[in-house]
């Protein structure tokens, strides 16, 4: 009696839960951006790609009068709708000998790379430029920095422009391009204990603020995402606008959010067009500032680093 053997799909399945876990961790971890992601009770999805934000206003005080006692003012509470900007992704195919010449290496490091290498810089330029456009008029300054006192007095006239604008002293985060970083380290004096062996001038909080550095590639004031049209096209994105130096963000000021997330693992004996590993990653998300809260942003940027 003949026996039908079904080839097994078992190794899809470890390989699945093996690596898929690590698309979030990865992302956490290398981000620059991440810190800034809304907390899921203040978003409620609305269909298939948008989200809406709660937002409350009232009217200003008024004098009581001791016969009428209050005036009255009505409160406004509305949904605010945002539509998801971009939903991205890719397919790779990994030849199954290819991985199993390389001890099953190729698979793991294939997912590394498009994760570190393509996905989280594009989406952390993606947000970066999104809030260096939404920033209000008066907090957006241009300028070449050069020197340790010039970043100081800089971030200083932010600081100022942020108070004005009351925005809250708590929570805002600076995030630096790395010139700028050692430019404020230079411009910082730090004194040195006697005996004391160790010399540290990492910066991870200044005047209160949070210090998150971010490569010059990710931080544009604008950026254009590719649309690869056939398989050997680059895709990925380009800088489209100058370079920022620095950039204070307030997280009440911005809403982001990754909606769809994950990297789709086929393996040989299901990918129907080749004996290949099939691994095809989307992601689909959305970053804004909110409209009655631009002041909470503040962006330097250099013309002289264009893209």
């Amino acid at each position: 009696m003949a026996t039908t053997v079904v080839p097994s799909n078992s190794n899809s399945i470890a390989l699945a839960s093996k690596f898929l876990p690590l698309v979030d961790q990865v992302y956490k971890m290398e981000s620059k951006s991440a810190i800034l992601d809304t907390a899921n009770e203040f978003i409620r999805f609305d269909g298939a790609n948008a989200v809406k934000l709660y937002n409350i206003s009232v009217l200003g005080m008024g004098d009581y009068s001791r016969n009428a006692g209050f005036v009255n003012s009505d409160v406004t509470g509305t949904w605010e709708t945002y539509t998801l900007n971009t939903d991205r992704g890719r397919s790779y195919m990994l030849d199954v000998l290819d991985n199993d010449e390389t001890l099953g290496l190729s698979l793991g490091n294939l997912l590394n790379v498009v994760e570190r290498e393509h996905i989280i810089p594009e989406v952390d330029a993606f947000r970066f430029a999104k809030y260096a456009t939404g920033a209000a008029a008066a907090n957006k300054a241009t300028g070449t920095l050069s020197t340790g006192s010039g970043v100081v007095s800089a971030i200083d006239t932010a600081t100022v422009a942020l108070d004005d604008g009351e925005v809250p002293y708590e929570g805002r985060l600076l995030f630096v391009s790395p010139k700028v970083y050692n430019l404020l380290k230079a411009g910082i004096t730090r004194m040195v204990m006697n005996n004391d062996p160790n010399v540290n001038n990492v910066i991870e909080m200044y005047n209160d603020m949070r210090v998150i550095r971010v490569p010059q590639s990710r931080f544009y004031t604008a950026i254009t995402l590719r649309q690869p049209s056939d398989n050997d096209d680059a895709g990925g994105f380009a800088p489209n606008g100058n370079g920022v130096n620095f950039m204070i963000v307030h997280p009440s000021a911005v809403a982001q959010v990754m909606k769809h997330y994950v990297a789709r693992v086929f393996s040989p004996q299901q990918n129907q067009q080749a004996d290949a590993w099939l691994v095809q990653p989307r992601f689909a998300h959305g970053a804004w500032v909110l409209s009655h809260k631009t002041n909470g942003i503040y962006v330097h940027s250099d013309s002289t680093i264009s893209g």
